[in-house]
């Protein structure tokens, strides 16, 4: 297989950069634009927007196997077979030159690792028909700066690459109409949750665990380009860590709120865990500052923040130099648009012979969306839950070369693959937790998106 040095064309070949001069003024209108380019991703990055396309490889995982797929001229993809040691052995950290701004994505790699595919390694997990994981090389990519967006590339084929840009972009936009052919609605009856909502507090009481994420699905059959919905979704979410990925008979839309984990320079990691969830009222700013301040002094969800805080400590420690983990702050109240959030951070180094990949491989699933202690608490999940979760609590973000880097996790997502489509949610179960009070948290996190997909649905 051809396999080029990434790091040496990112370095040796001059940064190509140009304005996008004529493109819709909506990120989500731009996207649809570029819609027919191959291994289109959109990443919102806290304020730092950037879209990929057109890879100069990636890795994807499906039906438990991975395979490498490599542009060829014309715009075609080589594959061949592939495993996650060879992608570690593609993606090590290197040196980089580069007069980009250090903020941000500036050449590298952007994908996703999902729920399923990441904790395999720790238990058996449920099969998962739709694509497990997504990593893409993106030397050419668009980055949103001072009002507008910018072409980069560091390959030789970069005026190549904005020609086929441009030439989208005069092309009208050929998204298939979205619709659902029945309402998005929990699969689970009451009555189901109820019961792994029981179990779970067995368990509890057993010794086995001290805090499960339990979760449930809201499915529908679909039709068309959920791309379409994308405007209306970040509109009413504002979130963050959104994003979207689009592959063959497979879409992933991301409202998140949740950074996972950021890799900073000089080797700084920081993870930044919610727990803790009241819903906002927009519309009365008493009664919504009266669910922040119920938030702010539960002592319930102080004690399941604090549980995954000391989770994610753990994590972080297992890469971490001695001595350098720490929390920066603990319980802050992050207010959203559908919801105010319980917020912790904690921060550590990454010892030197830590490659970033291979951590955020062992770290997801994130611990906020599994419990404690983690491997006995996805043992639960994956027995009570009984199905795969897909994207949906995995994570969506990037790496650059040098091994900086952000990721979310996947919560308030939505995939859909072929005409199957998702939207879950849930929330973390401790001894204390009441029956009722949690299953309605899970409505109040995703009550405004379901709303919102429901209508699309049309009556044939």
């Amino acid at each position: 297989m051809n396999n080029p040095d990434s790091a040496l064309i990112y370095s040796m070949t001059p940064v190509y950069k140009q304005a996008i001069t004529s493109c819709p003024a909506a990120t989500a209108d731009l996207l649809a634009q570029l819609s027919p380019l191959h291994g289109l991703i959109y990443l919102e990055d806290h304020g730092k927007p950037v879209i990929g396309l057109l890879p100069k490889q990636y890795w994807q995982a499906q039906h438990g196997k991975m395979h490498v797929y490599t542009r060829q001229a014309g715009w075609n993809y080589s594959q061949q077979p592939s495993n996650q040691q060879h992608l570690l052995e593609h993606t090590r950290p290197q040196k980089i030159v580069t007069s980009i701004s250090e903020h941000g994505f500036h050449g590298g790699w952007i994908g996703f690792v999902g729920y399923d595919y990441a904790a395999q390694q720790y238990i058996t997990s449920p099969s998962c028909p739709q694509p497990e994981l997504y990593l893409g090389l993106y030397l050419s990519y668009l980055k949103y700066e001072q009002q507008q967006w910018f072409f980069y590339s560091h390959e030789p084929e970069a005026a190549k690459i904005f020609q086929k840009i441009n030439q989208q972009l005069t092309t009208k936009a050929s998204l298939q109409t979205f619709q659902l052919n029945n309402l998005c609605q929990a699969k689970w009856e009451r009555s189901k949750y109820n019961q792994a909502f029981q179990q779970v507090i067995d368990y509890i009481k057993a010794g086995d665990c001290y805090q499960i994420n339990l979760t449930q699905a809201f499915t529908a059959h679909a039709q068309g380009d959920l791309l379409s919905t994308a405007k209306a979704f970040w509109t009413l979410t504002n979130a963050p860590y959104a994003g979207y990925l689009r592959l063959k008979n497979f879409e992933l839309l991301s409202c998140s709120p949740e950074l996972f984990i950021e890799f900073e320079a000089n080797r700084v990691i920081k993870t930044r865990p919610i727990k803790g969830t009241m819903p906002r009222y927009l519309h009365d700013p008493q009664k919504d500052e009266q669910s922040k301040n119920t938030l702010k002094h539960s002592e319930k969800d102080q004690a399941e923040n604090v549980m995954i805080v000391d989770l994610l400590r753990n994590d972080l420690s297992i890469y971490a130099e001695t001595g350098s983990v720490k929390t920066n702050q603990l319980f802050d109240i992050e207010s959203f648009q559908q919801v105010h959030h319980m917020v912790s951070e904690v921060q550590a180094t990454l010892k030197t012979q830590t490659h970033p990949l291979q951590m955020l491989f062992d770290a997801l699933p994130g611990g906020s969306i599994t419990g404690a202690p983690k491997i006995r608490a996805m043992q639960i999940i994956a027995e009570l839950e009984q199905q795969a979760r897909g994207a949906y609590c995995g994570s969506l973000g990037y790496f650059n070369l040098d091994g900086t880097g952000c990721w979310n996790i996947l919560i308030r997502s939505i995939q859909k693959y072929e005409h199957e489509l998702s939207l879950w949610a849930g929330g973390g179960i401790t001894i204390a937790s009441k029956q009722d009070a949690e299953y309605q948290e899970c409505l109040d996190k995703i009550l405004a998106m379901q709303n919102l997909l429901n209508s699309y649905y049309s009556v044939a």
